[in-house]
């Protein structure tokens, strides 16, 4: 087979890391292959800060070859980055009914490599990526509007370890049942029974990614990766606001796989014309077997009623919650607070919405606080965080859409601000919008504000909601992950009874909790290897990303055996 020598060294490259995923899954401890550090590239074949400067730059205003991609009829484009550039990439436009049958050409010769080839082909799809993470970082900036170190680290390392890590996950599912079993089955005085059973892991299709403007490759990799190494082909489908990340990441993928010796068509990208809608049509084709999507509510709730053909995983939409109840470094809570409030202008699927605070105020380190001055103390801590303008561009980044923008004016009008959004210049982009975020007082007790705090409010918006109690906090943070759905749940506490009441309900309700965070882990962030994000067991989200149930039903088992 021609591909045997490349695989061979795909092997000895790869296979110590993949070894060391597959362990650091098991010990949920600490690891990353993928520096974080912007000065930790530029050898070894990686781009420097300035090559990779150069290469984004190159991209603009060009089309973004794929010309080699079957069913190309037009070419298509019109990004504008949230910091005001007209990106001018233009991308292939697929017809599907010449695209899908090309794609599943390929799928046989993929499917016969076998779980461990496929492995570490996805290994060199991800090495090569990270080799480009300074161009990436440029392009998730660019699309997401993600401020660069956060757009560095979060559409660079952090995905490139999402996408490792399914990569693991999908290995140790499939090698779970042995290549081949010999079985025999005594008769008594007769010749045993025996046989020789072969079992392979058999894909389930195209799989389908639709991909997000906020994290194009944090989100979209899980997906592309855990599908790809099941032995499944992937049509990746971008935002159209947010192409150029996802379509780099197709470009490397189709160059890897056709240097391994298996058809480039086995990934290829969907982008769209606008307005078009073409993710609806492909997610009702027969080809396509699995669907990823991350984005609203409704276009989640239409992928799983109507998508019966596929496999269908979701994180869509939830009202994040922190119960505010005592804390024993009150100055630690506030300022860990303020830039999980911060970070992004809130424009993260786990940043806090809602902070559950006592109207009869809390126990601190500090003295009796009461819900007055815990709110007036987190504003003060908000503006001590980004009261200069250019720690807050770092911080905030971009507004990535009017909505977001929309919303956010709104919000001062739900009821008493404790903290007014303000906008912020940034001299490197003038065109960029830029918004501090707003804090807004409501009572918990009050009909009319419910509507407020029980409704996600995407962006840089949370809300400061007065309870009667602890209970009454517990209470409504079971209704709202219930209901709603929450990607991650948040409590400070001194209190063992109240701990355990809010662990309780979040192992109910199956939502991921941080308990009195104060230092440099914040609630908005998980850790690839260790951390899951979601859990797939309330309304936000039908996965988590990631742990076997994510990648298990991705492939199916077929035997075939024979009389020995």
């Amino acid at each position: 087979m021609a591909a045997e020598p490349t695989a061979h060294a795909l092997l000895q490259k790869h296979r110590p890391t993949l070894d060391q995923a597959l362990e650091a899954i098991r010990t949920r401890a600490y690891w990353s292959p993928h520096p974080e550090h912007p000065k930790a590239y530029g050898e070894n074949g990686s781009l420097d800060a300035a090559a990779g400067k150069a290469a984004f730059d190159a991209l603009l205003g060009n089309r973004l070859d794929l010309a080699d991609q079957p069913g190309i009829d037009d070419w298509v484009g019109g990004e504008v980055s949230p910091y005001g550039i007209e990106l001018g990439v233009t991308y292939p436009h697929p017809d599907i009914d010449v695209l899908l049958p090309a794609m599943r050409a390929g799928q046989r010769a993929w499917r016969d490599a076998g779980a461990e080839l496929r492995a570490v082909v996805c290994l060199e799809i991800l090495k090569r990526i990270s080799d480009r993470t300074h161009q990436f970082a440029h392009a998730v900036m660019h699309t997401s509007g993600q401020a660069f170190m956060m757009a560095f680290q979060a559409g660079g390392p952090h995905a490139q370890d999402r996408g490792l890590e399914a990569v693991a996950y999908a290995y140790a599912e499939q090698v779970r049942t042995p290549e081949q079993a010999e079985w025999t089955k005594p008769q008594g005085k007769r010749d045993p029974l025996v046989l020789t059973k072969r079992f392979t892991a058999v894909p389930r299709g195209i799989g389908l990614v639709i991909g997000c403007n906020t994290f194009p490759t944090w989100n979209g990799y899980p997906g592309l990766f855990a599908s790809l190494a099941t032995g499944n082909a992937v049509l990746v489908k971008p935002h159209p606001r947010a192409v150029l990340p996802l379509a780099l990441t197709v470009r490397i993928a189709r160059d890897v796989l056709a240097e391994a010796g298996f058809d480039p068509n086995l990934v290829a990208l969907a982008a769209e014309r606008p307005g078009e809608g073409i993710a609806k049509t492909l997610a009702l084709r027969p080809e396509i077997r699995i669907i990823d999507y991350t984005g609203s509510t409704a276009f989640g709730d239409w992928l799983e009623t109507n998508a019966h053909q596929a496999q269908v995983y979701t994180e869509k939409a939830g009202v994040n919650t922190v119960i505010v109840h005592s804390t024993d470094d009150y100055q630690g809570m506030l300022s860990n607070l303020a830039f999980s409030l911060s970070l992004y202008s809130g424009q993260m699927c786990t940043t806090p919405q809602n902070l559950l605070i006592p109207r009869d105020g809390i126990a601190t380190d500090q003295g009796h606080k009461s819900f007055d001055e815990v709110t007036a103390d987190l504003a003060r801590a908000v503006d001590g965080l980004l009261g200069d303008d250019a720690r807050a561009n770092a911080l905030l980044g971009a507004i990535v859409n009017p909505d977001v923008k929309a919303r956010l004016e709104a919000a001062a009008g739900l009821g008493e601000v404790a903290l007014a959004s303000r906008e912020v210049a940034n001299p490197e982009f003038p065109d960029a919008v830029v918004r501090t975020p707003v804090i807004v007082k409501l009572d918990g007790a009050k009909p009319d504000d419910e509507a407020a705090y029980m409704s996600e409010c995407f962006g840089p918006v949370s809300f400061a909601v007065a309870v009667d109690s602890a209970a009454d906090a517990v209470e409504l943070l079971r209704r709202t992950v219930r209901e709603k759905g929450a990607m991650t749940v948040g409590a400070y506490t001194t209190d063992a009874a109240t701990e355990q009441a809010v662990e309780e309900a979040c192992l109910e309700e199956a939502a991921q909790l941080s308990l009195n965070l104060t230092g440099g882990v914040y609630v908005n962030q998980t850790a690839a290897f260790s951390d899951f994000h979601g859990s797939g067991g309330n309304p936000a989200a039908n996965a988590a990303l990631t742990d076997s149930a994510f990648v298990a039903n991705r492939f199916r088992m077929v035997e075939v055996r024979r009389e020995a």
